[in-house]
């Protein structure tokens, strides 16, 4: 089976290893080398970095939108297409081209979470449950016909990053399971998405990471854990601007104005919020390296006397 597989993160690694694992993978489709890092160099996407490896010839359009587009894939004459997380919307004229069509794995259970962002808007919303769909893909935005999906429960304390590797890797067996099908000669079958529980995941933004000491400290938390490791929580505790890697909800009975110092020791540096308070453990100094609060408290001398009273 010929398959030419599009993807361009960490995340598409896992499923491009699956579909070489099944088929011929012909050609891979990623984004073009962007500037990265100090010095802004080119730096090649983890999946070009991995074609390249094996030996997959590499194509990198700016578009897919024009005719030399369209004429390089039919040149391929792939019998499927993947596609993980490419970064690029395929017109229709694309998706017409491969025999089988095209499959999208998806890194939540549609409809909910549909777009940019699905693992982290999951975490951030407080879901319990995520997982992988295997799509059919059409016009729309993540709206086709899902073929084959796997569920997976969120830990109460897993970060955005660790939900993102299991899902890569849960996302690879899916993908797997639909090729041995095709391959067993068995087509999954589309079953087409409900119309109830839609859901959009935008993409992030480096401006929502900065808390709103006003919320209610369990939808901090779950900021916390979602934009971890970016764009990483940032707020103002005791008057310093601080990015936070860790931190749990908590009851309070201390009535005190959203974003007082509660208590700052060796279990945390607990913020009133506007419900609940936020319990900080492990947060970064501008400048500095991610430290536990035990360090943080020793190194600002006098934070523990900045703690504000409850009031009566």
């Amino acid at each position: 089976m010929k398959i030419v597989f599009a993807g361009t993160p960490d995340f598409a690694v896992p499923s491009l290893r699956a579909a070489m694992r099944h088929g011929d993978v012909v050609a891979v489709y990623t984004q073009p080398d962007r500037p990265a890092g100090r010095g802004r160099g080119l730096q090649a996407s983890p999946v070009k970095l991995e074609a390249v490896a094996a030996g997959i010839p590499v194509l990198q359009p700016e578009t897919l939108r024009d005719q030399a587009a369209r004429d390089a894939l039919r040149a391929l004459q792939p019998d499927l297409m993947v596609v993980v997380a490419y970064g690029q919307i395929l017109p229709q004229k694309i998706l017409d081209i491969p025999r089988l069509g095209c499959w999208n794995v998806h890194a939540s259970l549609l409809p909910r979470w549909r777009g940019a962002a699905p693992i982290q808007r999951a975490i951030e919303a407080g879901d319990r449950e995520t997982g992988v769909c295997l799509m059919q893909m059409e016009k729309g935005l993540d709206t086709g016909p899902v073929l084959l999906s796997q569920k997976l429960a969120i830990g109460d304390d897993e970060t955005g990053g660790e939900l993102h590797d299991r899902l890569a890797e849960l996302g690879a067996q899916t993908l797997s399971d639909g090729l041995e099908l095709l391959l067993a000669g068995v087509r999954p079958v589309p079953q087409p998405q409900p119309e109830d529980g839609v859901s959009y995941a935008h993409k992030l933004e480096k401006h929502e990471a900065k808390l709103d000491w006003s919320q209610p400290a369990t939808v901090l938390a779950n900021k916390v854990r979602a934009f971890h490791p970016w764009p990483i929580a940032e707020a103002e505790v005791a008057g310093e601007r601080v990015r936070i890697h860790a931190a749990e909800a908590l009851p309070s009975m201390q009535r005190a104005v959203p974003g007082t110092l509660l208590a700052a020791s060796r279990d945390g540096i607990d913020i009133a919020c506007g419900e609940g308070m936020l319990r900080i453990h492990d947060l970064q100094r501008e400048g500095g390296k991610p430290i536990t609060a035990t360090d943080y408290v020793n190194a600002r001398r006098g934070l523990q006397q900045a703690v504000s009273m409850p009031r009566p």
